[in-house]
C-alpha cells in the first residue's frame, strides 16, 4: 500500500482521561476570554493612542492572546485535576510518514475543496473576512497567521481535545463528522454563514479527522491544516482579473 492509498480508520485508542464537563467548561471560558483578550489588545491605544499599522493588527493581536489564554488555562486544568503532561495527552506526536506527507495531504485536500466549491458555487459576497484582506499588509498578516497559530490552536482544541473524547463514545466516523460539523461552525462568522462555504470547510475538518484518527497525531492533522491553508493564501496573493 503506497502512503497515498487511504485506509480504514483504525479503532480508537485508549489514553482520553478527560470528560465532558471538562470539554464543556473549556467551551464556556471562550466568550469570556475573548472578551478579556479583545480588551487588552485595546489598552495600548485607549492609554498611548497608538494605531495600528493594518486593519488585521488588532484583531490577530486578540486571536493572540485569546489563544495563549485558552491554552494555557487548558494546560493548567489538565495537569492540575489529572496531573498528566498535556503534549502527550492531546497526542502531539511525529507521524510515522513524516511531516512532508501530512503537508502534502493538505495540499490536496484544499485542491479537492477547490473543486468541489466549482461544482457548490458559493456565492461571491462581501464577507467580513474579504474586508479584511484588502491591504496588502493584512493579507500577509492573516496568512501569516493561518498557517501557524491557526491550525495550531484548532488542531488542538478540535482534533487533539475534543475529537478523541467523541472516538471513545461515537467510535471514529461519527466523532469526526461531528467534530467537522463545529468546526465548520467556529468559520461561520467570517464567511456570513453562507452555507456553501460552511460545506467546505466541513468537508476539510473531516479530512483533518481522518488524518488525526489515522496516524493517531495531532501533529499530523496541524501540519496537514497548514498546508491546505498555504493553497489558499497563495492563491488570495494572485491577481483577480477586474
Amino acid at each position: 500500500m503506497s502512503d497515498w492509498d487511504a485506509p480504514a480508520l483504525p479503532p480508537p485508542k485508549p489514553g482520553v482521561y478527560w470528560a465532558y464537563s471538562d470539554v464543556l467548561l473549556m467551551g464556556s471560558l471562550a466568550v469570556p476570554l475573548l472578551v478579556a483578550a479583545a480588551g487588552l489588545v485595546t489598552l495600548p491605544t485607549l492609554f498611548w493612542g497608538w494605531k495600528p499599522p493594518a486593519k488585521a493588527v488588532p484583531l490577530l493581536a486578540s486571536q493572540f492572546v485569546f489563544y495563549v489564554l485558552w491554552l494555557g488555562f487548558l494546560v493548567a486544568w489538565l495537569k492540575g485535576r489529572y496531573r498528566r503532561p498535556f503534549w502527550r495527552s492531546m497526542a502531539w506526536e511525529r507521524p510515522e510518514k513524516g511531516w512532508g506527507n501530512c503537508f502534502a495531504w493538505g495540499v490536496v485536500t484544499a485542491l479537492g475543496v477547490i473543486a468541489l466549491g466549482g461544482v457548490l458555487r458559493p456565492p461571491q459576497m462581501e464577507m467580513p473576512l474579504m474586508e479584511l484582506l484588502r491591504d496588502r499588509t493584512s493579507l500577509f498578516l492573516v496568512g501569516g497567521f493561518a498557517i501557524t497559530l491557526g491550525p495550531l490552536w484548532e488542531e488542538l482544541a478540535f482534533r487533539g481535545f475534543l475529537m478523541p473524547l467523541l472516538v471513545r463514545n461515537l467510535t471514529a466516523v461519527p466523532a469526526i463528522l461531528s467534530t467537522a460539523v463545529l468546526f465548520s461552525a467556529l468559520h461561520g462568522p467570517e464567511y456570513a454563514w453562507s452555507w456553501k462555504h460552511l460545506v467546505l470547510i466541513t468537508v476539510a475538518g473531516v479530512a483533518f479527522g481522518w488524518m488525526r484518527q489515522h496516524s493517531g497525531s495531532t501533529a499530523a492533522a496541524t501540519v496537514m491544516h497548514a498546508g491546505y491553508n498555504v493553497v489558499f493564501f497563495f492563491g488570495m496573493l494572485v491577481p483577480r482579473p477586474s
